[in-house]
Parts: C-alpha cells; sequence; structure tokens
C-alpha cells in the first residue's frame, strides 16, 4: 500500500484515454476519483474487455470522414442517408436507408408515417426547416416532389406558412455579424476524397450577394489555416445567392482554382468564380469537380 504517486483516473476521462495507461502498469485495478478527488470505485482490467461499445445512428452522412471521431470504436446500428454511398464500413450488415431526395428529413417524414407515430408540432418545424434549407426553399435541383408534398404536410402540423418560414429563417441565417470566422466556415463544412486528392467545400447561403461578398472578405485568409488544419490539399466556398440562384466560389490550394475553371469552363479568377445557375454541392459541384480531379491525374 502507499499513498503517494497512485495512478488514478477522473470519473469524465474517456475509456480511450485510460487504455494506453492501463497497459503499461501491472496494477489489476485503478481507483476511479470525482471532480473532488474523493473516492468512488475501481476499474479493472476486465471492465475493458467485457465494455460494449457506443451504439449510433448516422443521419444525413455515410463517410468516416464527416462522421464522429474515432467512429472505428462505435457500434453503427443503421444508416439515414440522401447523399452519395462513401468509404465507411461497418463490422456487419446494418439497415442502409438511402434514398435520392432533397433532404434527408423528407425520409424522416417518412419513417414517421409508416410507423404511424403522430409528429410532435415542434419537431414538425425542424423537419420543414431542414427540408427548406437543403432544397434552398425548393429551388435547388436535388428537390423532389415528395421533398415538397413533405414539405407542406409538415407546414400544416407546424401551423406555419412555408414562404414566411422560410424567408425569416434565411434572414436569420444571414445575419454574420456575430459570429467569428470560423463559425461561419464551418457552418456547413464536408470534406471529399478522390484516388489522389482530398479536398473541403463549405456552404454558406444568404439572401444578398452584397452580404456574401462581406463573408467572403472574412474567410479568404481563414481557409490557409484550413488547409493545414485538416490537412486537405483544396479547399472551396459556395458562396450562395439564394434569390438569384448562383453561387460564387472562392478558393485556397495549389491548382485549386484552375481546377474549379476547368470543372465548369470559366475563366480562372484568384478573387473567386461565379457560377450561375449552381446551388448545390452534392448533385452540380461535387461530381463536377471530381471528374475535372480525375482528368486533372
Amino acid at each position: 500500500m502507499t499513498r503517494e504517486h497512485l495512478v488514478t483516473f477522473d470519473i469524465d476521462d474517456y475509456v480511450d484515454d485510460i487504455k494506453e495507461t492501463m497497459s503499461k502498469i501491472r496494477h489489476r485495478d485503478f481507483p476511479i476519483l470525482d471532480e473532488n478527488g474523493n473516492y468512488l470505485g475501481m476499474v479493472s482490467r476486465r471492465n475493458l474487455m467485457s465494455m460494449q461499445k457506443k451504439q449510433i445512428i448516422l443521419v444525413d452522412h455515410n463517410e468516416k470522414s464527416q462522421a464522429v471521431d474515432n467512429i472505428n470504436e462505435a457500434e453503427i446500428l443503421e444508416i439515414i442517408d440522401h447523399h452519395r454511398i462513401g468509404s465507411l464500413e461497418t463490422i456487419s450488415p446494418v439497415y442502409f436507408r438511402n434514398q435520392p431526395l432533397g433532404c434527408t428529413s423528407t425520409i424522416i417524414y417518412q419513417m414517421f408515417g409508416e410507423k404511424n407515430i403522430e409528429i410532435p408540432q415542434h419537431i414538425a418545424g425542424l423537419l420543414l426547416s431542414a427540408i427548406l434549407s437543403d432544397t434552398l426553399m425548393f429551388r435547388s435541383p436535388t428537390c423532389t416532389q415528395l421533398d415538397i408534398l413533405a414539405a407542406e404536410a409538415l407546414a400544416k402540423i407546424a401551423k406555419v406558412d412555408i414562404e414566411t418560414h422560410a424567408k425569416n429563417m434565411f434572414k436569420a441565417g444571414s445575419d454574420f455579424k456575430n459570429k467569428t470566422t470560423e463559425e461561419i466556415f464551418y457552418s456547413d463544412f464536408k470534406i471529399f476524397h478522390t484516388d489522389e486528392f482530398d479536398f473541403g467545400v463549405a456552404q454558406i447561403s444568404a439572401m444578398s450577394r452584397e452580404e456574401l461578398d462581406k463573408v467572403a472578405e472574412k474567410l479568404r485568409p481563414f481557409l490557409k489555416e484550413v488547409l493545414g488544419e485538416k490537412r486537405i490539399d483544396m479547399v472551396y466556398v459556395m458562396l450562395t445567392d439564394i434569390l438569384e440562384e448562383s453561387s460564387k466560389v472562392i478558393f485556397e490550394g495549389h491548382d485549386a482554382g484552375k481546377i474549379l475553371a476547368d470543372a465548369f469552363e470559366r475563366e480562372e479568377n484568384e478573387n473567386g468564380i461565379l457560377l450561375e445557375g449552381i446551388i448545390s454541392r452534392k448533385k452540380q459541384l461535387i461530381p463536377t469537380l471530381m471528374n475535372a480531379m480525375a482528368e486533372k491525374v
């Protein structure tokens, strides 16, 4: 017995963080302490062997790079998504529901109906907001008739007018004054992979080009930080004007501007490239960029 140099763990420590320590020290049990340093109990090697993995359901994504950290340590039970099928692998078969719709919330709406579960008013409002956001109020080429019908049904449950709700929602989303550059950028950012390149694409939508131009000035210096932090080759930001149905794309990274310009047959411009009619990252920007990257190799 000893009073000094005790190896202890805190109640808030992650199992992954204590595994290495436990493997190096030949004790059978280790004390667990609370925030005040009081003894709560013991954890043993046997506990680690019998530990159950976290069970999770992936919603609106199916790629490892877009999932939570340490996804390999979790047990995936189900995937509900509307994106392309990515690189994620599961240990055992899972229920995988993937439909070519404008928004995953449309699938969730369908699932409520299939199970004959009544949708609460506040949940209906959230699902409706997601559909309006993902489809840019039905303007996106990813939008389907099913998305529109789901939105109309949800609006009745939520007791809101679709057009009024959408305008208020986009207006609130366009208020960047109280947000940091990091918050603006990471509000909707995803990483994608090809055989040769790793690249990220953020999308920011607003009701006016003037507001988006202000955001672009804030984001440009930050993009170099993103390249280093995320260890990617290129980064793009879609600054989407909802009313004009166009996107100006700014970028950083070697050949990022040339690849974008070649992909959409535009003049290369270091200040950004305007793409008329391009408002969908999933259906319009990503496939075209990936094709251009494949041709570059």
